[in-house]
């Protein structure tokens, strides 16, 4: 369990948090559509690029705070910019000024997650759609949050409700992957990202769940070759030195079993 923990620091989406969760497209939260992964790449934006984002939003924000689309897309640009705690504020500010709007709530309940608020966000994300209307997207979102909880079994369920909406949507199928990685389901969490790749998605970042889950079954070669296919040099490295560190923890949890069952056997 212990590299499971371990390996949250690689498991990050562009919100951070160790958020496994889909980005809510249409809700203008972030772009990439997609967990997180080993090694997930943001998008590359220049930090002068970053603050003019942010600061063109704001002023947009502050010219009209009860316009949707602006608060928005100022809480995207806060958030990109890793300003979390702001990107709540806003929202939040947002959300009481437009009351049941389920685009802010969603965008809401994304920030907070972003900012460890796990439980506000799936009791906001609860209210941005609901189960007569359900929002495969905020489904999925909702799998994440409960996950980052330790709460597996129920975040699968979510996901399944999700695919149902959305047969076999990659990012959901690659958020159900790595809740099967965390609950050390290995196996069918490579079958399950298997098929997300087979959809065909681009992000590289359904491709470095599976190398994940691959590696920790042992396979390694097999892992390090999948993690170094469309990576940067440095981030294909970085990634393959971790499932080394990952393999080489788990080859010395057995050796040390096998070392303590062969002296209980000698003291027996």
């Amino acid at each position: 369990m212990r590299d499971l923990r371990n390996m949250s620091r690689f498991l990050v989406s562009a919100a951070a948090v160790v958020m496994l969760a889909t980005g809510l497209a249409g809700c203008q939260t972030t772009s990439p559509n997609v967990t997180g992964s080993l090694g997930a790449r943001a998008e590359a934006r220049e930090p002068e690029d970053t603050k003019r984002n942010v600061d063109d939003a704001a002023g947009r924000f502050r010219a009209n705070p009860k316009d949707v689309d602006a608060a928005l897309s100022y809480g995207q640009s806060l958030r990109a910019n890793g300003q979390r705690s702001q990107a709540v504020a806003v929202l939040e500010q947002a959300t009481i000024a437009n009351p049941g709007n389920k685009a802010l709530l969603a965008a809401y309940g994304r920030a907070l997650a972003d900012n460890g608020n796990l439980q506000q966000a799936f009791d906001t994300l609860s209210q941005a759609h609901s189960p007569q209307d359900p929002n495969w997207r905020v489904l999925s979102v909702q799998g994440a949050v409960l996950d980052q909880q330790g709460k597996h079994k129920e975040a699968q369920r979510y996901y399944a409700s999700a695919l149902k909406i959305a047969p076999e949507e990659p990012s959901v199928l690659s958020n159900l992957g790595l809740s099967y990685i965390l609950s050390k389901d290995l196996p069918k969490a490579e079958s399950v990202l298997q098929r997300a790749q087979a959809k065909g998605s681009t992000d590289p970042r359904i491709r470095q769940n599976l190398a994940l889950a691959i590696g920790l079954q042992g396979r390694y070669a097999e892992a390090e070759t999948i993690a170094k296919a469309d990576l940067p040099p440095e981030e294909a490295e970085a990634n393959v030195a971790y499932l080394k560190q990952l393999m080489n923890g788990r080859e010395g949890q057995r050796r040390g079993i096998s070392t303590a069952a062969a002296s209980d056997r000698n003291r027996s």
